[in-house]
Parts: structure tokens; sequence; C-alpha cells
């Protein structure tokens, strides 16, 4: 009974690589999930963050999540390539009271605004880091009391089809 309760499962070498590598591929995957190059919008192939996780010797640690660590390849990889998180593309609705203060509170927290209209209320549909998502949630709800709507339009902004040479 001892053994089944304090007992640790022996792994051999062969499967603890396999297990490494397979966390190594869906670090990757990823990252490729959620950044672009910030030059051309487009995202990057998940070989290609593979190439350059090994060029800056990125280990995998087993005890972590691979969302964490996507996270932390991500920073790491900024010091040596062109990389940036996809924007999530937002449409806030704010009751007309409240737009203008809080419009100017958001204003730090936005990245692009695509469209804005304000009649009897106002409607903006913008561009943020998602890193910031939940601080723009809890503003919104916080400020309005429940009266505004946020709602996400694409969970990252991409650059779709063919690249056109010049």
């Amino acid at each position: 009974k001892q053994i089944l309760s304090k007992g640790e499962l022996q792994v051999s070498d062969k499967e603890r690589h396999t297990q490494l590598e397979q966390m190594f591929r869906d670090i990757a995957t990823i990252v490729a999930d959620k950044c672009v190059n910030p030059e051309t919008k487009r995202p990057y192939t998940v070989i290609l963050i593979e190439r350059a996780m090994k060029d800056i010797h990125y280990s995998v640690k087993p005890n972590k999540s691979t969302k964490q660590q996507a996270l932390e390849v991500i920073r790491q990889l900024k010091e040596t390539m062109q990389i940036e998180r996809a924007h999530m593309r937002l449409r806030f609705i704010l009751p007309a009271k409240e737009g203008k203060k809080l419009k100017e509170k958001l204003k730090p927290l936005i990245k692009v605004t695509e469209s804005e209209d304000f009649q009897e209320q106002l409607e903006m549909v913008c561009l943020i880091d998602p890193g910031c998502f939940r601080e723009v949630d809890e503003l919104i709800r916080s400020e309005t009391k429940g009266k505004g709507s946020l709602e996400v339009l694409s969970l990252k902004d991409v650059e779709e089809g063919d690249e056109k040479l010049e």
C-alpha cells in the first residue's frame, strides 16, 4: 500500500525524451497560432518557430504547462526575431453617458481603432493586445455596471491569402 501511495512511476529514457519532444512541438504550435510577423501580419509556420526555439536553445520544463511556456517563448523570441502576438478584434457598445469617459480610459489599451460610431451609444471596433483583454473586460463591466457590452469578433487578426510581390 505504501509503494502505491508514495512510490514514483519509473519512466524510461526514451519515454521521457518522447514526452519532452511532444511538449516542444505543442509549445511551437501554440506560439505559431498566437503570433504573427508584425510587418506583414502573416502567421509564422510551426517549423519556423521550432527552428527559432532551437536557435535560442529553449529547453522544455516538463512540470510547467505548455501555454505558460509558450508565452515565455514569445518573450524570448522577441529578442532575436520579429514576432508579435496577433491582435484581438473587439466590438464594444457603451451607453452614451459613460462612453466618452470610458473611451479615454480604454485609449491606452487599444492598438488600432477600426471604426467608431457615436449616436445614442458609442459603438467601437478595435484591435487590442490579447494580454489586455481581461483588463478591458473588467473596465467595461465595472464602469457601465453591466450596461455596456464587449464582443470578440476574432481572436487573432491575420492576413490571409497569397503575398503580392512587386
